[in-house]
């Protein structure tokens, strides 16, 4: 059970990075309400997700599909808008078709297939996000940029699916605005196939930006962050999540 203490630190946790969101928003000449906030749940609690959401989190991004079915079970979600952010088995997508709003990791053309068959027996229209691998790192999925325009030509063939944007992981950076390169990137790859028309796609969301660049990413044009560590602190990944294999 969470101490007073606890709960005194996630909830100013929640209100110092909304502000910094806000603030990050104005600097760039932008409303804050453009920028969507989607609390990382990962390794927490289905008790500490549920404080989170009382307390103003109103967007949750799962990375991990047992833990995500194991907390929806316990009511962890509340009112929230439940989303899947992490990487994602085909064998996997029976347990999030009907539970997620949105699939942000779809890095391939054989999940985005195995997404819409999954709808399509479901009878709905399941919203994703295309993830780029921006930084052209190996041991990262999603497409490559130049691979992007091509996996957009074969997307109405997929009439159960819906792209809602786009969504990138930059390398990890040593330094504040060592990301920059990869979020204008990122921007401008949002920009040029917002001029296109492609059925089944619609660029209304542009997701990157985590706790340690998620201002550098507001300032680039970001509309969702996805921040953890800044809200519930620092998991401590040699103790597994009850529950969680």
């Amino acid at each position: 059970m969470m101490t007073g203490q606890e709960q005194a630190l996630l909830r100013d946790n929640i209100a110092h990075v909304k502000a910094r969101a806000a603030e990050a928003a104005v600097r760039a000449g932008r409303r804050p309400e453009e920028i969507t906030l989607v609390a990382a749940t990962k390794m927490n609690s289905a008790e500490r997700v549920r404080f989170a959401v009382e307390n103003g989190i109103t967007v949750c991004g799962e990375n991990r599909v047992q833990e995500l079915m194991e907390k929806y079970e316990q009511s962890a979600y509340g009112d929230a808008d439940l989303q899947f952010i992490g990487t994602l088995q085909t064998n996997k997508v029976k347990y999030l078709i009907g539970k997620v709003s949105l699939i942000q990791s779809v890095g391939s053309l054989r999940l985005a297939q195995a997404i819409n068959k999954e709808a399509a027996k479901r009878g709905i229209r399941q919203n994703v996000l295309l993830e780029v691998n921006i930084g052209k790192e190996s041991a990262k999925s999603g497409f490559l940029p130049e691979e992007l325009l091509e996996a957009l030509e074969k997307m109405p063939g997929f009439g159960n699916l819906s792209v809602r944007g786009l969504m990138a992981i930059p390398p990890v950076a040593p330094h504040k605005g060592n990301n920059l390169y990869y979020f204008h990137e990122m921007h401008q790859l949002f920009i040029d196939i917002s001029t296109k028309k492609y059925d089944n796609v619609c660029m209304a969301c542009l997701s990157m930006g985590m706790t340690n660049d998620f201002e550098d990413a507001i300032s680039c044009g970001s509309t969702m962050i996805r921040v953890g560590t800044a809200i519930f602190g620092a998991r401590d990944y040699g103790k597994p999540v009850q529950g969680i294999v």
